[in-house]
């Protein structure tokens, strides 16, 4: 009975066994398998990449501006009167010293007639108070209020000839003249408003430089820049630099100026400034998409050893497309281009290149 007993727990005992040791083999395979299907998908991750070569790469800011006139000024007279004649068109042109509006003078001629009159009587009295003079029949006080009031009827003469010039309102310089804010007849005075003259034949561009940049200002530096509505490319010549940093924006103003033929570039309008900032002849320049931003600044990923290394990168300046890496990766590394969000450091990759 015991010998029956024992051979039933040695063979229940054996199968046991068995089933355990069945059971352990199969999981065993079972991850090997599932292994096996991991790696095999790891090794399936295709990603774009290039080899990093030092490049040529000019670095830039791209700053806003605006477009002033190469000259401009309210047109106004110097006297009040009526308008007796208007002698341009509105959005015409005009040369320098042209007149553009006459103010009645009658009045003022009728002035001048009578100081003249009152001058030639001074004359001649200066001259018969002189001749007394040296013949010593009056005094040489009496001749000095005879000479004073000669003089004084020339200084007023004079003074009328002045105003009956400030009759005749003329351009200053050559330009365009705007819209006019008076008509023929109208009453003005010295603070009413005639019209503006621009000169367009070359506009000023004014734009600011962070505090940073200020000193790679240099004048006679060109910059290009481009309006809104054209797609044509402008320069511009840097001709003055304000001496000062302006407090609260921390910027320093800057002015070029550009020719303007066909007055194509308006006074007023916004341009988009280009300036330049340093030449590089070996940058290290990758596409927009292999950056990754992080917490603590921007990573991207290198191909080592038929994997995916993560580096962290510092970067420069940048275009539309490329952005240069300034410290973090060298010249010929493999660098990850698309593709790259579901990455791990460590993943095998299949790089294509383009």
């Amino acid at each position: 009975m015991n010998r029956k007993v024992g051979i039933f727990l040695l063979v229940l005992f054996l199968i046991t066994s068995g089933l355990v040791s069945y059971r352990l083999l199969k999981n065993k395979e079972k991850n090997n398998a599932n292994q096996r299907r991991e790696d095999k998908t790891r090794k399936e991750t295709q990603v774009y990449g290039m080899v990093v070569i030092g490049k040529a790469f000019s670095d830039y800011l791209s700053l806003t501006g605006g477009i002033e006139a190469n000259e401009i000024v309210d047109l106004k007279a110097e006297i009040s009167g009526l308008i007796e004649r208007l002698n341009f068109e509105e959005g015409g042109m005009v040369t320098e010293g042209q007149t553009l509006i006459k103010i009645n003078d009658s009045e003022l001629r009728a002035q001048l007639e009578q100081a003249q009159t009152k001058s030639n009587l001074a004359e001649e009295n200066e001259r018969r108070a002189r001749l007394l003079l040296e013949k010593e029949a009056i005094s040489r006080e009496e001749y000095d209020v005879a000479s004073a009031e000669y003089r004084s009827a020339k200084a007023q003469i004079q003074l009328i000839q002045a105003q009956l010039d400030k009759t005749v309102v003329k351009a200053p310089f050559a330009g365009k003249i705007g819209l006019r804010s008076i008509s023929k007849g109208s009453y003005i005075t010295p603070t009413t408003p005639i019209a503006q003259l621009v000169n367009l034949t070359r506009i000023k561009l004014q734009f600011s430089i962070p505090e940073k940049y200020a000193i790679k200002v240099k004048v006679g530096e060109s910059v290009r820049f481009t309006v809104q509505g054209s797609d044509e490319v402008f320069y511009a010549r840097i001709y003055a630099v304000e001496p000062l940093i302006e407090e609260s924006t921390r910027t320093l103003r800057v002015r070029a100026v550009a020719e303007n033929g066909n007055n194509r570039l308006i006074p007023g309008s916004f341009a988009n400034v280009r300036f330049p900032l340093e030449t590089i002849s070996d940058g290290l320049l990758v596409p927009t998409e292999a950056l990754i931003p992080i917490q603590n600044g921007k990573k991207l990923f290198l191909k080592k050893s038929g994997k995916a290394k993560e580096v962290l990168v510092e970067t420069g300046g940048r275009t539309d497309s490329v952005v240069l890496i300034t410290k973090g990766i060298s010249d010929g590394d493999t660098v990850l281009t698309s593709g790259v969000m579901s990455l791990r450091d460590g993943s095998p990759v299949k790089v294509t290149f383009r």
